[in-house]
């Protein structure tokens, strides 16, 4: 058997350093010109009293009227289009807290809402959604403060107290009122 000389061996293979620096280049080269490629992760919805009407209205289900039911502590909220069509559960994430629903009454009084039960679990929250934009005017109070949710103009706001969310009912009926003598 014929053996080469020393300095003539060939070399076969890569070494390990050589072996590691084409994984950084190949690794730099995919991060740096296909990153921008990439689809940027959806945003995850969150339901809160702030967002709840935005939504809404932003939901696959949603289609330009409806009414939202949640139910189990307003862990689960569902969306029907009317009467006659079932409720389908909202895939979103929802912090509404256990909220206490109040209205005004015609007394302008504050009302607590008890709305029912639905398959046996108590419904915290019912709103209802109309073609023209609005929904139902709400007073929601819940661990993280109360929130008045108004039914047409202005965006829901948090505020310090029951009475100050009652003026704000109070006032925006007035809106209301005053509205039809522009026309």
């Amino acid at each position: 058997m014929y053996l080469l000389p020393k300095e003539h061996h060939t070399h076969s293979g890569f070494s390990l350093i050589e072996l590691l620096l084409v994984i950084f280049i190949v690794s730099l080269v995919y991060f740096l010109g296909f990153s921008a490629f990439e689809k940027p992760e959806k945003k995850k919805r969150v339901i809160t009293p702030l967002t709840l009407k935005n939504e809404v209205l932003a939901d696959p289900l949603f289609q330009g009227e409806g009414t939202l039911m949640c139910t189990d502590e307003c862990r689960i909220c569902y969306l029907r289009k009317d009467i006659s069509s079932p409720f389908k559960e909202i895939k979103a994430s929802i912090a509404l807290g256990n909220p206490k629903v109040y209205t005004v009454d015609h007394s302008d009084n504050l009302y607590q809402h008890d709305f029912g039960r639905y398959h046996d679990n108590k419904i915290c929250l019912l709103v209802e959604f109309y073609p023209n934009g609005s929904s139902t005017k709400l007073i929601l109070q819940n661990q993280n403060g109360i929130f008045f949710l108004p039914s047409f103009f202005g965006s829901p706001q948090k505020v310090d107290s029951l009475d100050k969310a009652k003026s704000l009912w109070l006032s925006h009926t007035e809106d209301l009122k005053d509205r039809g003598s522009y026309y």
